[in-house]
This record gives C-alpha cells, sequence and structure tokens, in this order.
C-alpha cells in the first residue's frame, strides 16, 4: 500500500467539508483549492495580481512541508471570477512559473464561495 499523508491548514472548513490541504501519496502531492485568506482575512480584496500572488506563496509553504516546492509542480488549475482580469493573473503566475512551466488551465468561473474571492487555484506535483 502507498504512503499517504495529509496536510492541513488549519482552517475550519477542512473538517466541516471534509478536505486536506494536501495530500501526499510516494512522491505525488495534490494541493485543494486554495484562495488568498491567510489568518482567517482576505488578502487582496479588489486585486486578482495580489490574490493570485498569496495563493502561489500559500502552495509553496504546503509544498515545502512535504519535501517539495513550486519547481516540481506539473499542473495548475486557475479559476477567475472574471475572465476580463485574467491578465493580471497570469502576470502574477509567469512571475512564478515562466522557467518551470507546468501544465496549466485557466477558466472563468461565475462565483467562489465568498464574493470577494477573484480566483482560486489547484496544484498537483511530482517531487525529483
Amino acid at each position: 500500500m502507498k504512503e499517504r499523508k495529509k496536510y492541513s491548514s488549519g482552517v475550519i472548513w477542512e473538517d466541516i467539508v471534509g478536505y486536506s490541504r494536501a495530500v501526499k501519496i510516494d512522491d505525488r502531492i495534490l494541493i485543494s483549492g486554495t484562495t488568498s485568506i491567510v489568518d482567517g482575512n482576505l488578502v487582496g480584496k479588489g486585486d486578482i495580481y495580489l490574490q493570485t500572488k498569496t495563493i502561489i506563496e500559500k502552495i509553496d509553504s504546503v509544498l515545502k512541508q512535504a519535501g517539495s516546492g513550486l519547481q516540481d509542480i506539473i499542473r495548475l488549475r486557475v479559476y477567475v471570477t472574471d475572465i476580463k482580469k485574467w491578465e493580471e493573473a497570469g502576470r502574477a503566475l509567469g512571475e512564478a512559473f515562466r522557467e518551470i512551466k507546468p501544465a496549466q488551465t485557466l477558466v472563468s468561473i461565475s462565483a467562489l464561495v465568498d464574493p470577494d474571492m477573484l480566483v482560486e487555484i489547484e496544484a498537483e506535483a511530482v517531487i525529483g
């Protein structure tokens, strides 16, 4: 049986909804949809660029806990609530992933849980 390790960010929603911030199985790490909530507060209200940067930092943090980093990301799924702002989110993504170039999908959705959330990102990484 493969080793499965769960990582928590400590937010109340993890227990209510029943999910982990990330799950590591062997050398693969799957990261749940991540928003720019830090210490219970939304970072970057009205600023999709700042929200995206904050999310990338949060993803990097959980990857480091799992013995990895952004360089190991092989896939991103990016959900934005206003497709007209995709370039601002794209600028933050490009700053972090220009050299890594993971497979990536960017889609427009109607809403996230909080109307002030403008972007949510899922990631998959393979260590090494």
